[in-house]
């Protein structure tokens, strides 16, 4: 248990609240997922995003052993398309996610980004724990239309149980899109 009271820590500490819509973005099976889900309360939801079916099943049993009833399975194969619908999340998490491991392209990372934009708020944010990939992910975030805004220094949970230090970041939307620039 001492696990998931420092995954809620951390995710209260990046700016998670009760009502809020998070896609856990790479989730796993559920290290930040069921302590989200437990912030947000039965106001809010939690879209469990991965392409591990095994991880997904794991997390799944967690949330009804733990009677959550706001957990949403969302099972991919590795496509850049996220089944939610425009300005619909207001915090994705892209912990361990942002890398060239899982998107060796940049013009995949790019694609990413852009359906993260797609789905987030105008108010929203996207949590990024840029591990493996701290020199581009600014840069990369920030072309997307993102811009900092706050970070978060300390502990952070890798594969489910390692902890070690580090930085997660948290973007915003920019409010005039260079896209929307002629």
């Amino acid at each position: 248990m001492e696990l998931e009271s420092q995954a809620l820590e951390i995710l209260r500490s990046v700016g998670i609240n009760r009502g809020q819509i998070v896609l856990d973005f790479g989730c796993g099976s559920g290290t930040y997922t069921i302590p989200a889900a437990k912030i947000v309360g039965e106001q809010g939801r939690v879209y469990a995003l991965d392409k591990d079916k095994k991880a997904l099943d794991e997390l799944m049993r967690k949330a009804k052993l733990a009677g959550l009833k706001n957990v949403e399975r969302m099972d991919t194969s590795g496509e850049l398309k996220i089944d939610l619908p425009e300005e619909s999340v207001d915090v994705v998490l892209l912990f361990d996610i942002l890398h060239s491991y899982y998107y060796p392209q940049i013009d995949e990372r790019r694609g990413l980004l852009e359906e993260i934009y797609r789905i987030l708020k105008p108010s929203g944010f996207i949590s990024v724990w840029p591990k493996h990939m701290e020199s581009e992910a600014h840069d990369e975030i920030e072309s997307a239309d993102f811009y900092l805004e706050s970070e978060y220094t300390g502990t952070l949970i890798h594969n489910d149980h390692d902890r070690e230090k580090g930085k997660a970041f948290n973007f915003k939307k920019r409010r005039w899109s260079k896209k929307q620039v002629i």
